[in-house]
């Protein structure tokens, strides 16, 4: 009999279904809609492991959610039990249960660790397997694990789960039972809003916008305009404040003195959203937008425009209390008082540049229901535990680096997923903030989100060139050709080539000269089907034998030694190498160059540090190795642009050298927090100094130097558990 409950909680019949398969023996893939308890599977997971003395390791595919579970399992089975490994921070290493992000699981499996003890995996956000630049990292964690260990893969959505669990099964020679459940626990109202129209559900907003008629593009000036616009408004000091509302909430008249008609057509604002969900009680609520900068901005404006808190007496006294114990702790003076004044309101903002110290704040006190109006970016939606009544989209479109695209349905609904508090609501709701002009726009992709019609996870996978090195030196080609041959990829491609095959079979048997011709066409694409994952890796083969990195028999050379070592940015640092160009650099000065090729600033960031003197020297000789062909086919040959940010140089050799990030802040003007970003770029560059070392293992002086550097940067900030 399936398990009924677990920690006094009575179980869902999906979570018992997974449990009762765990207890089996078998690896279980779990999709269930975001916030409906997946997360009780891990637990249990975790809880059998610890309690039979085994260990057990849980990865995400961010550090934000690495760190969150670090501090729930603490709380739940010890901090003794619990460990934390990031590359950032290693907290208790040798923990039974070991929390870390998946890259650093696959690292460690490369490397030959063999983990005795380990019973279970588990994968949380196992579609990233499909992360154009981080899915490799997922295929080669499932193919490298011993085929005892069990998976626990968590998913929100995953439309192939089928294919997928079957691949995994046939990778790791045991059954993997899929798990699905389609209903959430706290079912989701879906509405539009517009201040000319009203919150309506899309179908009936739908019949009202339309009866707006084409006038109301014209009265916002266009797409172009209303962007434009939108940008001016983000600090809008009440813009839209004290109005009544359309549709549901009330008519308004007008230019002409009417209630209806496309001339009255506006902007809606964020301010507009909070007025309708604040009137009908849907708060607390997070408010999602694609920009850092429009997130503080939104934030401030509403606690400009708001004279009074969000909160009731007694949780305004707890929130003072709060932030009070965070100002005897804050040396670094992060809390200004326009944020605790803002805070204090019950309003907060929230994105992945935001100072570490203030992102841990916010979350607490987000966790602890005394934030009532969070604005935020898609890093809040993905996998961290802060359920709210409502989840409102300033909209539904967002810059991927390349493009404005429309969010998929898996972004769509994970952001979406976070309305609705179980045990708390019966209803969650989800509000899109829309404009008459955009309407046409965002309609055609709301059906698509609302008919389920998520994406197949497909395989990203191409082994990165440290991969490639690092397995010809364990196991050799052969054994590279079989980790390729098993990727999910090579499986998609083995049951495309088989189909082709059927399809060339059946033209074939037709018999006449046209079938004939097909059945040829199709026999070829069955055959590049089958060969195309492995002539990818030859191809890498190539490359590095072109370049002098492996030698004719693929043996490995000074490159390929050095690449062994090198995980961030693999070929441009493996050639500053061997040019010398690290060789000799003081530390601090080293420290600048490795966060410049692990950090770009962004568009709107300037900074006033100006490159001279000695780093003016260095970065024009960095210059000619970025731009060298070896590093320059590595792009080509990976699809994925080189980080070069010189720029970045005379922060990272300051920190080294003991500035404060207050001080180095003082250097930089941006439209939002960049905080989280520098101290992300210290971290990750005190990870490349520690690659560096095994690159200098026999040089004694150097691996002092450079475990010094690894103290002196690792301070304040960058050791925070953000």
């Amino acid at each position: 009999m399936p398990p009924t409950t677990f920690r006094g909680l009575s179980l869902d019949r999906f979570q018992a279904e997974s449990i009762a398969a765990l207890e089996a023996g078998h690896s279980v893939l779990v999709c269930a809609p975001t916030g409906t308890g997946k997360t009780v599977i891990a637990d249990w997971a975790v809880e059998r492991a610890l309690t039979a003395g085994r260990e057990v390791i849980y990865t995400a595919p961010i550090k934000a959610l690495s760190n969150q579970k670090f501090r729930d399992y603490g709380r739940l089975f010890g901090e003794e039990k619990i460990g934390l490994i990031t590359g950032d921070l290693v907290i208790r290493r040798d923990a039974p249960c070991k929390v870390m992000t998946t890259e650093i699981l696959r690292n460690m499996l490369l490397g030959g660790e063999k983990l005795e003890a380990l019973d279970c995996v588990v994968i949380d956000e196992i579609h990233f397997l499909d992360d154009r630049e981080r899915g490799t990292a997922w295929e080669e964690l499932l193919i490298y694990l011993p085929e005892r260990v069990q998976i626990v893969g968590l998913s929100a959505t995953l439309r192939n789960a089928k294919q997928f669990a079957a691949w995994l099964g046939h990778v790791r020679n045991r059954w993997v039972q899929v798990v699905e459940e389609t209903e959430r626990a706290v079912p989701l109202d879906y509405w539009v809003a517009d201040v000319s129209v009203g919150m309506l559900p899309p179908a009936e907003f739908s019949k009202r916008a339309a009866k707006m008629g084409p006038a109301a593009e014209a009265d916002h000036g266009g797409r172009g305009g209303r962007g434009r616009e939108r940008e001016r408004g983000g600090r809008d000091g009440g813009r839209g404040g004290g109005r009544d509302r359309g549709g549901r909430d009330g008519g308004r008249p007008d230019r002409h003195g009417g209630t209806g008609g496309a001339a009255r057509a506006q902007i809606t604002t964020h301010h507009d959203i909070f007025d309708v969900l604040e009137k009908r009680e849907y708060l607390p609520y997070l408010y999602f937008c694609f920009s850092r900068k429009n997130v503080e901005n939104f934030a401030r404006s509403l606690g400009q425009r708001l004279k009074r808190g969000l909160n009731d007496t007694e949780a305004s006294r707890e929130l003072s209390a709060r932030l009070d114990a965070f100002a005897k702790e804050d040396t670094g003076h992060v809390l200004e008082p326009e944020l605790r004044a803002l805070y204090e309101k019950g309003i907060a903002f929230h994105h992945a540049g935001l100072h570490v110290q203030l992102k841990a704040l916010v979350e607490e006190l987000y966790e602890a229901r005394l934030i009532q109006v969070l604005y935020c970016t898609s890093t809040f939606a993905l996998g961290i535990n802060m359920p709210a009544r409502t989840a409102a989209f300033d909209g539904l479109r967002k810059f991927d680096g390349r493009s404005l695209r429309p969010l998929t349905t898996r972004e769509f609904m994970q952001k979406a997923g976070r309305a609705g508090r179980r045990g708390m609501d019966t209803v969650g709701h989800v509000v899109i903030r829309t404009d008459p002009n955009e309407w046409m726009y965002n309609e055609r992709s709301l059906q698509t989100y609302l008919r389920g019609e998520s994406e197949p996870v497909r395989s990203s996978f191409a082994l990165s060139f440290n991969s490639i090195v690092n397995l010809l030196e364990r196991a050799g080609k052969e054994h590279i050709r079989e980790v390729v041959e098993k990727s999910f990829l090579a499986f998609a491609m083995q049951s495309e080539a088989k189909r082709y095959e059927r399809d060339a079979a059946d033209l074939a048997s037709q018999g006449d000269k046209k079938s004939v011709k097909e059945a040829e066409k199709m026999t070829k694409r069955a055959e590049q089907a089958h060969g195309r994952v492995w002539d990818d890796v030859q191809k890498r083969f190539a490359f590095l034998q072109a370049y002098g990195y492996l030698g004719p028999d693929l043996q490995l050379q000074a490159g390929a030694i050095v690449l062994k070592s090198v995980q961030i940015e693999e070929i441009f640092v493996t050639e500053m190498l061997l040019a010398g160009s690290l060789e000799t650099l003081e530390p601090a000065r080293l420290f600048g160059v490795l966060c410049a090729v692990n950090k770009e600033f962004g568009r709107d960031v300037r900074s006033r540090l100006k490159i001279k003197g000695e780093d003016l020297t260095l970065v024009r000789e960095l210059d000619k190795i970025r731009n060298d062909d070896v590093v320059r086919g590595s792009e080509q040959m990976t699809g994925n642009a080189v980080c070069w940010c010189p720029e970045m140089i005379p922060f990272g050799r300051l920190w080294a050298e003991g500035k404060t990030l207050a001080e180095l802040l003082d250097y930089l003007e941006s439209g939002a927090d960049i905080s989280g970003d520098l101290v992300g770029a210290f971290r990750r560059a005190k990870d490349l100094a520690g690659q560096l070392i095994d690159v200098w293992s026999v040089d004694p002086a150097r691996v002092a130097e450079m475990k010094q550097l690894i103290r002196d940067v690792s301070r304040d900030e960058v050791l925070v558990v953000d």
